[in-house]
């Protein structure tokens, strides 16, 4: 009989060889058109498919993996160079009723993670649990896999909890899809008139090789100036257009409803 500690190293050993990628999801290799719904210009799904890829490299390293989660973190967030975020489509009862739907099934299926130890005790991990922020991801790396082929309410990618004296208080939840989804397949898993999923765009690390301490992270990475692939050149960095898949945060203890699907 498979323990559960077995099934655990599993997802986590082999999970992040498929989450996200282009066969895993098989999905079209293209992105998100302003045609299907989509804003103009400007963790965690991440992408660790290939072997010293940027993610690894970011979460290899403290100042980029706490400017990865910091852009994360926020409740409310904004387009800019580093962040993407749909447009709204036109409001309609259908999609109100189907996110009412999905939120109320989220809420069912994490109540019980409002004691933090339980989600530890579900496999859930904290990322960066040492770095101040003013969230905190506690991801599941079996329900991220899942969200690379088919959107499941009860499985969110990562917890969202806030840090206490004593503990975390659970704020809400984020779900993930992969990154080459469409307006209409995000659109299929959470409706684009209620939510606006988001995905981080124009990352600028420094070569493999430099040193973490003498890099100037007010340039590189996510919370970096540098936002082009020319300048990012210029500056002897390497080019990431995408760093992780599409994201949505939800609250699904707030009483407004506004304020669920906040942006």
């Amino acid at each position: 009989m498979i323990t559960r500690k077995v099934w655990t190293f599993f997802f986590l050993l082999i999970a992040p060889l498929f989450l996200l990628s282009p066969m895993a999801a098989q999905q079209q290799n293209q992105p998100p058109s302003q045609a299907q719904g989509q804003g103009q210009g400007g963790m965690a799904g991440m992408d660790m498919s290939k072997p010293g890829s940027m993610d690894h490299d970011t979460m290899a390293n403290p100042d980029a993996a706490r400017s990865a989660n910091e852009s994360m973190s926020h409740e409310h967030m904004e387009m800019n160079a580093h962040m993407f975020m749909t447009a709204l489509r036109p409001a309609n009862a259908d999609d109100e009723k189907r996110a009412e739907q999905i939120a109320a099934t989220l809420r069912q299926s994490i109540v019980k993670y409002q004691d933090y130890k339980v989600a530890l005790a579900d496999g859930y991990q904290i990322f960066m649990p040492n770095v101040p922020l003013p969230q905190y991801h506690f991801t599941n790396w079996r329900y991220a896999f899942e969200a690379a082929f088919a959107f499941n309410p009860e499985h969110p990618t990562s917890l969202l909890y806030k840090k206490v004296p004593g503990g975390y208080t659970l704020l809400g939840a984020m779900f993930t899809a992969p990154k080459n989804f469409t307006g209409d397949q995000l659109n299929d898993r959470v409706p684009l008139s209620v939510a606006r999923w988001h995905k981080h765009i124009n990352l600028c690390m420094p070569q493999k090789g430099s040193s973490w301490q003498q890099v100037n992270w007010k340039q590189f990475g996510l919370g970096g100036s540098i936002a082009t692939a020319d300048a990012c050149e210029e500056a002897g960095g390497r080019w990431v257009p995408q760093v992780f898949g599409w994201m949505v945060h939800v609250y699904p203890f707030e009483k407004d409803p506004n304020k669920i699907w906040t942006h």
